[in-house]
């Protein structure tokens, strides 16, 4: 493992830092957080500017190393995220990257690339979200298409969303862990009701959609039939691996800035808090060493994390929470200002510890797949 980066990678580093310098002051004020077509349009619009820079491949066709990279700088420098096209840029494209088909690479992976198309997660569903294996979602084949009906709920970007990766169950008498299907599904279908879910910031960036009879082209299926599981777990990997990234970047520049406030308001004079974020600092310095550990992994097995990936996961859900339970030490009365991106970013932060799977599942796969131990169930 080499956690140093080499010559070519910091002229990479140098030139995107130069670019970042001289767009990101013409860059129009972002929307209200909670207008999410407002948001589509802003960071699609962003994503068309990383395209004709040459920067929208970061996240398949560059190696891990300089998608690390890109994601250090931009957060730095305070570029917008990914936003609605988190799903498709840093879940769905990764995976049809992997495992799609040339013509299924050609079709998807450049809209994606250039803002045109967004894409949102149809796998959790009212009696499977921790426990996907349990789905219900089934599809029928029938002739050149499959017939899906079910439920799906938390379907992240579903009402500004172009396709959807959806998994569903093929077959009903196999083990749970089988029969299971990965689609690219257009959410123009017919057949589809999207009822979006408004959370404790006001936001609506998850909803449930309803599926009745909906037609998706069986060539619109990755991987083969039955074989979704194991797709699944590429996504995963790269949810779990490498998507929160920037976001390690991020809680590390509000550290500095709770610091700084912290400092200026005299409650910095609080031996406690201090400590706190004294702690939270070599917290948040230990996770971006184990995401560089984790993508010098990656680019030794072909781009794809490893399950190191879970035990980032686990840490940084926790670190996050805590991070922001910090602030409101610190913030007083105003943490109850929903105004203040602070506030809705800890609101946010109590869902990291479900998101992408829970804590619980976290565990079971650090103690079955890295510790050795014997399975619980």
């Amino acid at each position: 493992m080499d956690l140093a980066y080499s010559e070519e990678e910091e002229e990479f580093r140098a030139g995107l830092r130069k670019w970042l310098a001289s767009v990101l002051p013409a860059l129009p004020p972002r929307p209200d957080p909670r207008d999410w077509p407002a948001r589509r349009a802003y960071d699609c619009g962003w994503q068309r500017g990383l395209y004709d820079a040459g920067y929208a491949d970061v996240h398949w066709d560059a190696s891990p190393t300089r998608r690390l990279i890109f994601l250090e700088e931009a957060e730095r420098a305070g570029a917008p995220y990914v936003g609605a096209n988190f799903v498709g840029l840093l879940h769905a494209g990764p995976t049809i990257a992997a495992e799609g088909t040339k013509a299924q690479r050609e079709r998807w992976l450049p809209p994606v690339l250039r803002g045109d198309e967004v894409w949102c997660q149809g796998f959790s569903e009212p009696d499977a979200g921790s426990d996907l294996a349990s789905l219900r979602t089934r599809a029928v084949r029938d002739g050149d298409a499959y017939v899906v009906t079910g439920q799906k709920i938390w379907t992240s970007h579903a009402e500004v969303a172009d396709w959807c990766e959806l998994l569903v169950r093929t077959d009903a008498s196999a083990p749970r862990h089988r029969g299971i299907t990965w689609l690219a599904m257009p959410m123009d279908a017919t057949g589809i009701t999207v009822r979006p879910l408004r959370t404790l910031a006001g936001s609506t960036e998850f909803a449930e959609v309803f599926l009745d009879e909906v037609r998706v082209p069986v060539e619109n299926r990755i991987g083969e039939e039955n074989d979704g599981w194991r797709v699944t777990m590429v996504t995963l990997s790269f949810e779990r691996g490498t998507a929160f990234v920037g976001e390690v970047v991020a809680c590390r520049r509000v550290l500095a800035g709770l610091a700084r406030v912290a400092r200026a308001s005299g409650a910095w004079d609080d031996d406690v808090l201090r400590r706190r974020i004294g702690r939270l600092n070599a917290e948040f310095r230990a996770l971006w060493r184990l995401t560089q550990w984790n993508v010098s992994e990656a680019e030794a097995s072909g781009g794809v994390p490893g399950i190191g990936g879970s035990v980032f996961k686990l840490r940084y859900s926790h670190a996050r929470q805590e991070l922001y339970d910090t602030a409101a030490a610190v913030l007083g009365p105003d943490a109850l200002d929903l105004g203040r991106e602070w506030n809705l970013d800890r609101l946010s932060s109590l869902s990291y510890t479900i998101a992408a799977g829970t804590s619980q599942i976290q565990r079971d796969i650090v103690a079955e797949r890295i510790l050795g131990l014997p399975k619980g169930r």
